[in-house]
């Protein structure tokens, strides 16, 4: 068959491709929006084991002693739970492909509600109304940033270390200062800190969307979402905290 001169030579996608792709779309889609449901919903429960442990005397009681200035202290129980959230953080991580996604699905749950009653204090120590106004802030940032880690072509893997870095840092600063209880090196660790999230966001985004693989098992599936929103869970909460240390006001 002779070829007409205006004749177009160049190669043409396969019907099948188009399909593929849009298949592998929808799969992307359906596992970020797990992703999210899991955090949105550990969030959630977090927010309501704190709100009821904070409304209960008999839990407070547990977890906190009037000192002789009136000041509550936080109990031994107290300290105990504010680092057990650090054991099913490092049980997930380092669990994560030696257990069934069940269990993983368990485990962030029981962290959720231990996290809620490690950050009890905050509906002691600040007013409800900047809570919501902060969490709304907090929200919209990561948001912004979780869009842009999700959308951008730009590889964010390159920022990692410094990130990482700057989150040990943070860190040290932190547990430094739960002994020098210095007012000016809080407020420099909640700016570096929110800014460190804020990259975190992004970057955790982008790297659990690159997680994503069509031929994964459903058993897999769940247990990278769980995964996936276990570290933007802690992105959005530490960001959270650290807003509200800049802009809450206290009771």
């Amino acid at each position: 068959m002779a070829l007409g001169p205006n004749y177009d030579a160049s190669p043409r996608p396969y019907a099948g491709a188009g399909a593929a792709a849009a298949e592998t779309d929808a799969g992307l889609r359906a596992y970020m929006l797990q992703v999210y449901n899991y955090m949105a919903s550990g969030l959630l429960l977090t927010g309501i084991v704190a709100y009821f442990a904070a409304s209960t005397p008999a839990i407070l009681e547990l977890l906190y002693t009037a000192s002789p200035r009136g000041v509550l202290e936080p109990t031994i129980l107290a300290y105990i739970v504010m680092f057990a959230p650090l054991a099913f953080i490092l049980v997930l991580s380092f669990g994560i492909n030696r257990i069934q996604a069940s269990t993983a699905q368990a485990l962030f749950w029981v962290f959720a509600v231990v996290m809620g009653l490690s950050v009890t204090n905050i509906f002691l120590t600040y007013t409800g109304s900047s809570i919501a106004r902060v969490f709304f802030i907090s929200a919209a940032t990561f948001g912004a940033m979780s869009l842009y880690g999700y959308t951008t072509k730009r590889d964010l893997s390159k920022f990692g270390t410094f990130l990482l870095m700057g989150l040990i840092g943070i860190v040290i600063a932190g547990l430094v200062n739960m002994f020098l209880q210095s007012s000016a090196l809080q407020f420099v660790i909640s700016v570096v800190g929110v800014l460190v999230f804020v990259g975190l966001t992004a970057h955790d985004t982008q790297a659990i969307k690159l997680l994503y693989a069509e031929s994964d098992s459903r058993d897999t599936a769940t247990k990278k979402a769980v995964m996936g929103a276990l570290s933007l869970y802690l992105d959005f909460l530490n960001l959270f905290m650290l807003l509200l240390q800049l802009f809450g006001d206290r009771k």
